[in-house]
């Protein structure tokens, strides 16, 4: 059987939301969600955070401001992931609209790795910018920061990743730096790049700048901000849940940029119709795909094409990137599951692999699969060449990854020659013949830290669903909401006996289900052996669009037999 637990739900929030129009199930969700005002469901613009909260976005705005009027040639600095991309499309964009002159380099991971490094101080050099804007990283670029002193540049920081002990010495727009009061600390890099254009737009008004040149509407980058956001994984706050909602409504509206609008034709998709899973399990992975396996400027001119004759190209080209990823990521799982046949992950708090064979860029994919299937905290090495070993990890509730990384560093100082990340997931560098000095560190860090009931699955659901609410009005209000990290997509529980079920697209299996007064269509993907006449399920409710029709279906996430 499985392990459930229901998402307990305050009824004071629960009628409070209802009182002030919340459909009677939505209100229960939220409630469960931790919402207790109607206020934090606000999603107009005007409810935005404002940004003058956040420490030095003032400075960054005059910074930037005072280079446009002088002519400053701009290079921005980005990641090779979504949120990097995004990001750095953002910066792209509403830079160029305010009268900048402004490029963009994105580091090939194979070649430079992660970040503002003195080698890509060095490649940037070349193009003589007076002026560097890192986005999505640099929080930790003491060594790069410093490079570009002695050349002579300047060094804007613009990062949401957790600091270590001490700062860069560079001007740092990041909520999570010391002594910064911005009330949201969950901003995607894409959303703290945002927050400085608006900063800067406002400094720029009242210079009078745009009495000869157009203000920009910097609401149109709000698909991009929607996008990076989710694929980042951050948790969706109520600031976080505002800017993602703006930008899923420009995309239903029909008004999605055409980069964004191709990748979701290359997926099959239309983005009039995206939900916040779309951009997380869609569009996020197809962009992901390039700095994966390519280079992310692929992905970045996806997204600043101007129209869909340029952007379609690109879009089908990180689709097949994202087709060979799934494949290269299939093969590594399979030799995962392999070495750890002869392992009992149960006596482990952690899991720690290396293969030599394995793709530096889907270690943290393949370290979230294993997290999900084994629930414990993962880390993956494949080879960075050099004897180094580059790995990515994904943790479990009740241990945070990067701290555990910073005990490790702590009690072996040099084992782990650069690390950084957050909460749920961090990357790091360790020399290959350490390896099994990291695994039994990292080991004992994570068993001192979690409990035995941290290492226990628990699934969270909202419960059973009343035949009542079990309509297609609910489908849609729930496909229109915004889920995601820290505010989970729904999860129903039932005992279903399964009428029929069959095989379709040769992996995944069309049911008929039928228990609690609910008789339904459901889907159970990735699985192509019969489920026994009776199961427990763990399922999302969802609208079944196909030819047209509109239909309820069950697509099961969890279940059991019976």
């Amino acid at each position: 059987m499985l392990n459930l637990k229901t998402r307990p739900a305050s009824d004071a929030a629960r009628h409070s939301l209802q009182a002030a129009g919340t459909p009677p199930l939505l209100a229960r969700l939220y409630a469960a969600r931790g919402v207790t005002s109607p206020d934090q469901l606000k999603s107009r613009l005007a409810e935005l955070l404002p940004f003058d909260t956040m420490k030095n976005v003032g400075a960054a705005a005059i910074r930037l401001a005072d280079g446009i009027s002088r002519g400053e040639q701009m290079l921005i600095v980005g990641d090779y992931d979504a949120d990097g991309a995004t990001a750095s499309t953002v910066g792209m964009t509403g830079l160029a609209a305010m009268g900048a002159q402004v490029g963009y380099l994105v580091p090939n991971r194979f070649e430079y790795g992660y970040g503002l490094s003195p080698e890509i101080v060095a490649l940037a050099a070349e193009r003589k910018p007076d002026l560097l804007i890192t986005v999505d990283n640099g929080i930790a670029a003491h060594a790069g920061i410093e490079a570009a002193r002695k050349l002579g540049i300047d060094v804007l920081v613009t990062d949401h990743h957790l600091p270590g002990d001490t700062l860069p010495d560079a001007l740092i727009v990041n909520p999570n730096q010391p002594g910064c009061a911005f009330p949201s600390k969950h901003l995607a890099g894409v959303g703290v790049m945002f927050y400085v254009l608006l900063a800067l737009r406002a400094e720029l008004r009242k210079r009078g700048a745009f009495a000869t040149q157009t203000e920009p509407n910097l609401g149109e980058l709000l698909d991009l901000v929607a996008l990076g956001t989710v694929a980042d994984v951050v948790k969706l706050d109520a600031n976080n849940r505002l800017l993602v909602a703006q930008g899923l409504r420009r995309m239903r509206e029909g008004r999605a940029r055409p980069g964004i609008a191709a990748l979701f034709a290359a997926a099959g998709r239309k983005s009039e119709k995206a939900g916040a899973e779309d951009l997380g399990f869609v569009v996020g992975p197809r962009l992901n795909a390039a700095g994966r396996l390519a280079d992310m400027t692929i992905g970045i001119e996806c997204l600043l094409a101007e129209d869909m004759a340029q952007a379609l190209p690109l879009a089908r080209e990180l689709d097949q990137l994202n087709r060979a990823r799934r494949d290269i990521e299939a093969d590594m799982q399979d030799q995962a599951l392999a070495l750890l046949d002869g392992i009992k992950v149960s006596d482990g708090a952690s899991l720690t692999l290396f293969d030599p064979a394995w793709h530096q860029g889907v270690v943290g994919l393949l370290a979230s699969r294993l997290k999900e299937r084994h629930h414990r905290p993962t880390i993956i090495f494949a080879d960075g060449g050099d004897g180094l070993l580059k790995g990515s990890g994904r943790a479990i509730p009740g241990l945070h990854l990067r701290d555990a990384l910073d005990a490790v560093d702590r009690r072996a100082p040099g084992l782990i020659l650069k690390f950084g990340g957050h909460a749920a997931a961090a990357g790091l560098s360790i020399r290959r013949e350490r390896f099994d000095e990291f695994k039994a560190l990292f080991e004992t860090v994570a068993h001192e830290s979690l409990t035995a009931a941290d290492l226990t699955r628990v699934i969270e659901t909202d419960g059973e669903l009343d035949p009542a609410e079990f309509t297609l009005e609910n489908a849609r209000s729930l496909a229109g909401a915004v889920w995601g990290q820290g505010f989970p997509t729904p999860l129903f529980q039932a005992e279903f006996r399964v009428q029929s079920q069959r095989l379709v697209g040769e992996k995944h299996l069309k049911l008929r289900l039928t228990g609690g007064g609910i008789n339904a269509d459901a889907i159970l993907f990735f699985q192509d052996t019969p489920l026994p006449e009776r199961i427990q399920a763990v399922y999302r409710l969802e609208v079944n669009d196909w030819n047209g029709n509109q239909g309820l279906q069950l697509n099961l996430a969890h279940w059991a037999g019976m």
